[in-house]
């Protein structure tokens, strides 16, 4: 069955288009040509369009032509949310609005002076939320897999004005522990998903969406280690430019408690969340292989 290999959809020649339309012709017209590329998507990536169309049909229950409509939809929002970070990340002015549940949270974990996690999924659009983030603490750390296309990530970092974050590299020899450590030292907040995992990886079985699927133990254990606070954020697109972004109270973790009683408290939390995020945004999932694979 497929998996998720450690790499993102998309290619440096098409981010390249879309950047030269937004600059030149508005954002507008960089979404109108999303409608021919999402269509292209949906005739022509048939294992990616498999596993999301399963995804609407057994997991939300849709009927077959809305599961269908919903996986060019899919293509769609997913295309817009990457124009809309490279607009934010190259500093092109822009319209968008936002409604924040949540920030208050953020501020109660600075104001803890521990460092802190701030845990999310490949759902939305939370790099979006980076703006916002430079507001509460001056550095913000992003653990990013290192199998992770290095073209795309130094052309987008080419044209990012707002580097306002540090990036964390995922290596086989676990140093980046003691980048995290470090950070956490220095009170700062570490931002990571926790919803992907690499062959090889230990990982977990919980029910999701009716279902069982494996979760990379991790992000959790990393928690479990370091005793810091712990706040799920997400951020979804809910008009063309508008978004809500999403941070739950954080979890201040018990002392008394054992490593696995920790990692299973955040682990049941978390999926718990994000099963109600998915609910509430279903078309904005973007993982692209058999999540639910047996």
């Amino acid at each position: 069955m497929q998996q998720w290999h450690g790499k993102s959809r998309g290619n440096k020649s098409g981010y390249r288009i879309f950047v030269f339309i937004i600059k030149n012709l508005g954002i507008y017209p960089a979404y109108f040509l999303l409608l021919f590329v999402a269509f292209y998507y949906f005739l022509f990536s048939p294992a990616s369009t498999k596993h999301i169309y399963r995804y609407f049909k057994e997991r939300h229950k849709f009927s077959r032509f809305k599961s269908i409509r919903y996986v060019y939809l899919n293509y769609l929002v997913f295309g817009q949310t990457l124009i809309d970070k490279l607009i934010v990340m190259s500093g092109i002015e822009n319209k968008f609005t936002y409604n924040m549940d949540g920030k208050d949270h953020l501020f109660e974990i600075e104001n803890l002076q521990k460092g802190g996690i701030l845990m999310s999924a490949h759902i939305g659009n939370w790099e979006m939320a980076s703006q916002w983030f430079s507001e509460i603490t001056g550095s913000i750390n992003i653990i990013m897999l290192d199998a992770e296309h290095q073209q795309i990530k130094e052309y987008i970092d080419s044209i990012s004005k707002q580097r306002s974050y540090h990036i964390i590299p995922i290596k086989d020899d676990m140093s980046h522990i003691y980048d995290i450590g470090r950070a956490f030292q220095r009170h700062e907040l570490v931002c990571m998903h926790a919803d992907r995992f690499l062959e090889g990886n230990k990982t977990e079985k919980k029910i999701f969406m009716g279902e069982q699927a494996g979760f990379p133990v991790g992000p959790f254990a990393i928690a479990a280690t370091f005793r810091v606070p712990v706040s799920f954020v997400f951020a979804f697109k809910e008009s063309l430019t508008h978004y809500h972004f999403y941070a739950t109270e954080p979890i201040i973790l018990d002392k008394e408690k054992n490593r696995q009683q920790i990692i299973d408290q955040l682990m049941n939390t978390f999926i718990s969340k994000l099963e109600e995020m998915v609910h509430r945004y279903p078309l904005q999932w973007f993982n692209y292989y058999n999540f639910w694979k047996e």
